[in-house]
């Protein structure tokens, strides 16, 4: 299994061909240590296929929380086209309108 990041694949590791040379290294010796890449190879392959399941899983369950997110930061309008911003503002200034003249009919 080929990706983008790793540029060989067990099964090209596993059927590579060396020549033998009259003073190269023992074929055992290459044999044993290519036989411990590639299970390597395996491991972080599987490892990698495993993380990106997990990361989709997450995603997939991730998702609805998203959408619920997004929908409580709008504002949420009301038939006549305020939001409870709009209507929170209007309070405020009634209330400091009414409180206000208190205020000055004390004096």
């Amino acid at each position: 299994m080929k990706n983008e990041v790793a540029q060989l694949s067990a099964k090209e590791i596993l059927e590579r061909e060396f020549k033998t040379a009259m003073r190269g290294y023992k074929p055992e010796e290459v044999d044993a240590f290519l036989d411990q890449i590639i299970k390597d190879y395996e491991a972080f392959n599987e490892r990698i296929e495993s993380l990106e399941n997990e990361l989709k899983k997450a995603q997939k369950s991730s998702e609805p929380q998203r959408r619920s997110a997004v929908q409580q930061t709008q504002p949420q309008t009301t038939a006549g086209g305020t939001t409870n911003f709009d209507i929170l503002k209007r309070l405020s200034n009634l209330e400091k309108e009414v409180f206000g003249r208190k205020l000055y009919e004390d004096r």
